[in-house]
């Protein structure tokens, strides 16, 4: 097995850049499965931590709210997290971009209001360097 064959097997296994797992190839002396331990263990963790600070963001986002309004009447009420999603979007594409611009100069001519509603607070228990706090959501 090549050396680039080595690394695209640790790249595809741990979803990490060829940087990454080179300096595992290195550090492993060649020897892909030391690399894949060692990669694991170093890259692994953090991963894991950015799978679960994601799962975090959605939960406390879902539970978040927009709401377009005209007067007293909801026109549209859409989970916060999509409307995110349609933000990055936007910022994606130059024709969604226009369009988007194009939607709100017509909204605010036409006295629509932008509400957004944080949901239902509440106090989460969280550990804390083996101490327990409570905390709002964010």
């Amino acid at each position: 097995m090549t050396e680039l064959e080595k690394i695209d097997v640790l790249r595809a296994r741990l979803g990490i850049g060829y940087r990454e797992a080179k300096e595992a190839l290195d550090e492993a002396g060649g020897d892909v499965i030391k690399a894949l331990i060692k990669a694991e263990e170093k890259y692994g963790r953090t991963r894991d931590e950015m799978t679960a600070r994601i799962k975090e963001w959605a939960r406390r986002g879902g539970r978040s709210r927009l709401r377009v309004k005209k007067g007293d009447k909801t026109v549209m009420e859409i989970p916060a997290v999509v409307g995110a999603a349609g933000v990055l979007g936007t910022l994606a594409s130059s024709q969604l971009a226009v369009l988007g611009l194009v939607g709100l100069l017509t909204a605010m001519t036409r006295n629509y209001t932008l509400e957004i509603d944080e949901g239902e607070p509440t106090a989460h228990a969280v550990e804390e360097k083996g101490r327990r706090a409570t905390r709002p959501p964010i």
